[in-house]
């Protein structure tokens, strides 16, 4: 981990620490727990038991993995629906098959990223391709979801294929920081994932002893995952690890700092950075469903049941020979 990476992060642009900036504090640091999802695999919930004021307009993200499966191990997601939001799934290892009933899909592996927008509706299926059945080996990403607006809650679904390569790369003033733009705009740079609700996801590799003190807009919230390593945030140097999420308070840059020393299975801190501009509309969520009203919940239950949500594609089979 990672895929996408350079030999010399000085060849790329400068993030430059911003001047007179106000640091953002540290309001709370939790840990996720685990748990299983889909068909079985192993996820953290990085977002549980943060109140939901401070992570709009994202609703949830899993860490998936990072797991190494043998042998008839790996595990998907079977047919499942969704409305009224977005789903952003970012492979770090591994390989993860998409398909929904729109039309949309793809293969995903090692730095890629599938972006769909779920609007006013449709049926999906995440699974791992049918040779990483066979083989076994490692996987590891994640599945953040993205409110939508009212307004924006019942349009055409569609789906963004997002391959590693178009990531901005970007790194701090002294190279000690990846910084991978996947969606948004950070510091005049813009990512290459196209957002309905204005967002910024960026996931930074942080050399042992290094420290990124990153400007971040005074309108977005701001949190960030471990990934993997370990480190510090804020002024104040909070101490954070693998699998917990750092809640930041107001101001107009952020701070993370790695620990000089690091795990010997992880040389650098791996973090995803998020921020985006709150919605502040009243939210009804269940299961695979996020609207505005409980009404709006039971109709989207009601259209799922009564098929108009998509129906699974029918697979054609090939003639005997």
């Amino acid at each position: 981990m990672p895929a996408v990476t350079v030999e010399n992060p000085l060849t790329l642009p400068r993030v430059a620490a911003p001047v007179d900036a106000l640091s953002r504090p540290v309001l709370a640091v939790t840990t996720a727990p685990s748990g299983f999802e889909g068909e079985g695999f192993p996820v953290r919930r990085a977002f549980a038991g943060i109140n939901y004021k401070y992570l709009d307009p994202f609703i949830m993200m899993d860490q998936m993995g990072e797991v190494e499966y043998a042998p008839g191990e790996p595990k998907g997601t079977p047919w499942h629906p969704h409305r009224g939001f977005e789903t952003v799934t970012y492979i770090i290892d591994g390989t993860f098959i998409h398909q929904d009933s729109n039309g949309g899909g793809g293969t995903i592996t090692n730095g890629d990223t599938q972006w769909m927008t779920a609007g006013s509706g449709l049926l999906h299926i995440e699974a791992p391709p049918e040779s990483l059945v066979m083989s076994g080996g490692l996987f590891h990403g994640l599945q953040l979801w993205v409110n939508l607006p009212a307004k924006d809650k019942m349009q055409d679904p569609r789906y963004q294929d997002i391959r590693g390569g178009q990531v901005k790369l970007l790194t701090t003033e002294d190279g000690g920081a990846l910084l991978r733009v996947i969606a948004g705009e950070f510091d005049g740079h813009e990512g290459p994932g196209i957002t309905h609700t204005p967002i910024t996801m960026v996931h930074a590799t942080i050399r042992p002893g290094a420290e990124a003190t990153l400007p971040w807009r005074e309108d977005y919230n701001g949190l960030v995952y471990v990934l993997a390593g370990k480190g510090t945030v804020g002024a104040d140097r909070r101490p954070v690890r693998m699998g917990q999420t750092a809640v930041f308070g107001a101001g107009s840059s952020l701070t993370v700092r790695a620990d000089e020393s690091q795990d010997s299975n992880t040389p650098d801190l791996e973090v995803v950075i998020l921020g985006g501009q709150p919605i502040r509309e009243p939210m009804a969520h269940y299961g695979p469903f996020v609207m505005n009203t409980k009404a709006e919940l039971q109709q989207a239950f009601d259209d799922f049941q009564a098929g108009r949500l998509g129906v699974v594609p029918t697979v054609e089979r090939l003639p005997h020979t």
